[in-house]
C-alpha cells in the first residue's frame, strides 16, 4: 500500500522566540495546557520515526504564536494572544516558522518512493469544555480517498485487537477532512501516491504505560504492512 514513511509533529512543543516573549508573560498556565501546545505527540512521533526509520518533522515554537496545522487563510493561523500583531511581523513569523517547515515537508515528500504515508501525530484533552471526550485514539483520513480509507480500516482493525478496552475511532475527536497539513497537502498530491493519516492521541495517557502500549502497538502494525 505505501513503500514508504514520513512522520511529522506540528505541535510538538511551547517554546516562545525570545523576541515575542512579552506576548506570553503571565500567561504560563494557557501555555503549558492543550492550547499551547500538544502534550505527549512528540514523543509518540519520535518514537515512530526512531522504530520505522522515517524522517521527522516537527514544531516547537507554540501554536499560540503561528498555527502549523492550518492553512495561511485561516482565521486561526494566529492566536487571540498573537492576532493583534501587525502584519508585517505576521509576515515575519510566516517566513521564519510556517513556510520553512511545510517546504521541508513537501520536499521530502516530493522525493520519497511512492506511495508515502505521511504520519501527523497530534493529542487532545481529555475534556472539553466540560464534556469528556469518548475516544482514546482517533484515526483521522479523507473517506474520499479510497487508500487512506483501506488503510485507516487496517489500522483501526489491528489497534483493536492489540488495544482491548481502548476507544478506537475514526475521524473524531475531529474530521479528517477538516483544515489541516493532510488537508493542504492532498490537494497537491494524488490519493494513489499520497496517504495522509493523522493520529490523535487522548492525552490522559501520556507518561502512562497504556501510551507505550498504543506506540508500540502502532509500531508493529505500520511495519508489518
Amino acid at each position: 500500500m505505501f513503500k514508504s514513511i514520513l512522520i511529522s509533529c506540528e505541535h510538538a512543543g511551547n517554546a516562545i522566540p525570545e523576541n515575542h516573549k512579552h506576548l506570553f508573560q503571565g500567561l504560563d498556565q494557557v501555555l503549558g495546557s492543550h492550547r499551547g501546545w500538544d502534550p505527549g505527540a512528540l514523543d509518540v512521533a519520535t518514537f515512530l520515526a526512531t522504530r520505522l526509520s522515517a524522517p521527522l518533522f516537527s514544531m516547537t515554537v507554540t501554536r499560540l504564536l503561528i498555527e502549523m496545522n492550518r492553512s495561511l487563510d485561516s482565521a486561526s493561523l494566529f492566536s487571540e494572544i498573537s492576532g493583534n500583531l501587525s502584519e508585517e511581523v505576521k509576515n515575519v513569523l510566516i517566513a521564519e516558522y510556517y513556510l520553512p517547515y511545510r517546504k521541508a515537508l513537501e520536499e521530502a515528500l516530493d522525493i520519497a518512493n511512492k506511495p508515502v504515508l505521511h504520519l501527523s501525530v497530534h493529542s487532545f484533552t481529555p475534556i472539553l469544555n466540560g464534556i469528556e471526550r469518548t475516544v482514546d485514539v482517533g484515526i483521522l483520513f479523507d473517506p474520499d480517498r479510497e487508500q487512506e480509507k483501506q488503510f485507516a480500516e487496517y489500522l483501526k482493525s489491528e489497534l483493536e485487537q492489540r488495544l482491548t478496552g481502548l476507544s478506537i475511532k475514526f475521524n473524531e475527536p475531529y474530521s479528517g477532512t477538516d483544515d489541516g497539513i493532510a488537508t493542504s497537502i492532498r490537494k497537491k498530491i494524488p490519493g494513489n501516491v499520497y496517504l495522509g493519516i493523522e493520529l490523535e492521541l487522548n492525552q490522559k495517557y501520556v507518561k502512562t504505560s497504556t501510551m507505550g502500549l498504543i506506540q508500540e502497538a502502532l509500531y508493529e502494525i505500520i511495519h508489518s504492512r
